[in-house]
């Protein structure tokens, strides 16, 4: 059965519903990246992968050893693949690497990012917030991403990798050493300009989904982590299109319990909110959560493949 709205080929037929890839986060493992590509090639006709969207829901970055392999593979796919469509969201970590490096837009009132410091400053300590070459007007995050815990490990007994975001690999990925402001002149241009241009929300108007009763025509927003509960959805997407950082802590791209739920107001017309972020597969109705790593070592990189709803991991369908 066909998707409605699906588009009809010159011979009249319905043509078969577009392909929209998400993929879970990445966390610096390049080699699964790879793993991962390889196996949705695999599962996925020529010609409809040729033709994909793929939307990368974000968290590039950290934990593990190749950020900067991961950031080269990505910034060289539309060459690579220029009848694909790539949509890379910022994550919570990306946006935090942003910040480090200067490529956030200043906010929009005219107000430092320094302002943003105080909802937070009784945590500057615990955290070891960045103080190095230009820390003095940087977003929050940026401080935080750079700084150095105080606790050697987290509440599940797991080691920080010297930040609170586990940001120690990127760095050394870069060939510098975690904290040094000698990051800001390794990271290449081309990378500075990759940070600068992800997104923070991506809406597709026609995306098709297979459930139970057949084909489902929906519209899609993809979110790294969500998008609050009792907010105004047009007003954070607003915000988010925007990616207005006037707020020091960007609920969307780094929330928990408040983002997890597809917000009311979006349920009259059948909408997908697809994620990554939460450290889980989860999949209920149309509430997408897909980030089965969590940046962890042994977990394995997943993405789904729409309208099957099939689940595509760099573990699986190996063929070296």
């Amino acid at each position: 059965m066909a998707c409605p709205n699906s588009p009809t080929t010159s011979t009249g037929d319905t043509a078969k519903p577009r392909v929209v890839i998400c993929v879970g986060d990445i966390h610096g493992y390049f080699v699964k990246l790879q793993n991962l590509w390889s196996n949705l090639q695999s599962v996925i006709s020529p010609q409809e992968f040729s033709s994909a969207t793929i939307i990368f829901l974000g968290d590039y970055c950290d934990r593990g050893p190749d950020t900067k392999k991961v950031i080269d593979f990505l910034i060289h796919l539309p060459s690579a693949y220029p009848n694909q469509k790539h949509v890379f969201l910022s994550g919570n970590h990306d946006l935090a690497f942003a910040a480090f490096v200067g490529v956030l837009p200043e906010p929009p009132n005219g107000v430092s990012f320094k302002e943003g410091w105080k909802e937070y400053e009784e945590n500057e300590e615990r955290e070891g917030w960045y103080k190095g070459d230009g820390y003095e007007n940087m977003y929050l995050q940026g401080r935080i991403w750079a700084g150095t815990m105080k606790d050697k490990f987290d509440s599940k007994g797991t080691e920080y990798m010297g930040s609170n975001y586990d940001a120690a690999p990127t760095f050394e990925s870069y060939g510098v050493p975690h904290g040094s402001a000698d990051l800001m002149k390794a990271v290449p241009n081309e990378h500075k300009k990759f940070l600068a241009d992800m997104v923070w929300v991506h809406e597709e108007e026609d995306v098709c989904i297979e459930n139970e009763e057949g084909m489902k025509h929906c519209k899609l927003i993809a979110v790294h982590a969500g998008l609050e509960k009792g907010k105004n959805v047009e007003e954070q997407l607003k915000s988010l299109k925007t990616k207005d950082t006037r707020v020091p802590k960007i609920e969307p791209l780094s929330g928990r319990k408040n983002v997890w739920d597809i917000p009311k107001e979006l349920t009259e017309k059948p909408t997908i909110v697809v994620s990554g972020h939460h450290g889980k597969l989860h999949i209920e109705d149309l509430r997408l959560i897909i980030d089965e790593s969590g940046g962890l070592e042994n977990n394995p990189v997943a993405a789904i493949v729409l309208p099957s709803m099939k689940i595509v991991r760099d573990t699986d369908y190996l063929t070296n």
